[in-house]
């Protein structure tokens, strides 16, 4: 059984932070879920209107079950709304499914970090669950070449943890644009889902921070196994 004291000096501010930002995003999203916008457009609507905007006409807007469940699926060209988002007409509810439209507007616009983010995902899931493994398994038998492999393999899941901020990032922004454009929010509502759409991205950072740290630490473990063997 391996255990290292260590590993928790690095992970627990990061356990911390993305506990911290997952309480924000929810707290925010419940307290603006109970503001109505002043079109009384619901989730669905907003989505269907941002993407007719856009001529994106062939992309569908699906209910999923859930809560903040919402995403754009690139492989189907499918927009998929969960039950507090699709038939709200809340400033969060329009707010997520501007945010989520943003996505399917980079992929007709062939926006280059949601590429490359599409592109690392295989070899990212293999690096988040080989290296780590790779890693440990190299210190206890004293393979350094095994666990630098792994340390490689595991930088593969923080490069996409990199990667998701500015296609996080741009979306928020594509979709404030669009709300304003269009007259989908007030000014009011504007800095309210603003509000929202600012929560869910901390947990982007959040989840960088954490892989980014656990990088780190990983590093650190590998690069001890030299000294210790001096």
């Amino acid at each position: 059984m391996f255990f290292d004291p260590l590993y928790f000096v690095f992970m627990l501010p990061a356990i911390a932070f993305v506990m911290f930002a997952q309480w924000k995003v929810k707290s925010t999203f419940n307290k603006f879920s109970n503001v109505p916008t002043h079109g009384r457009k619901t989730g669905a609507q907003v989505a269907q209107e941002i993407l007719n905007a856009n001529g994106l006409y062939d992309v569908p807007v699906e209910r999923v079950p859930g809560q903040l469940s919402d995403h754009y699926d690139p492989r189907t060209r499918t927009l998929r709304l969960s039950e507090p988002v699709y038939g709200s007409t809340s400033v969060a509810a329009v707010g997520v499914a501007a945010h989520e439209v943003g996505h399917a507007i980079q992929h007709a616009q062939s926006y280059a970090p949601l590429k490359l983010r599409s592109a690392i995902v295989p070899v990212a899931n293999t690096g988040n669950m080989l290296g780590p493994l790779m890693v440990i398994a190299g210190v206890l038998i004293g393979l350094t070449g095994l666990a630098w492999l792994g340390v490689i393999f595991f930088a593969a899941g923080t490069l996409f943890a990199l990667v998701t901020l500015p296609v996080e990032f741009n979306a928020s922004s594509r979709a404030m644009v669009q709300m304003t454009n269009l007259g989908i929010v007030d000014r009011t509502e504007y800095g309210q889902a603003r509000k929202v759409l600012n929560a869910a991205a901390m947990t982007y950072i959040a989840g960088f921070a954490a892989a980014l740290l656990n990088l780190i630490y990983y590093i650190t473990l590998v690069t001890g196994m030299g000294r210790r063997s001096d």
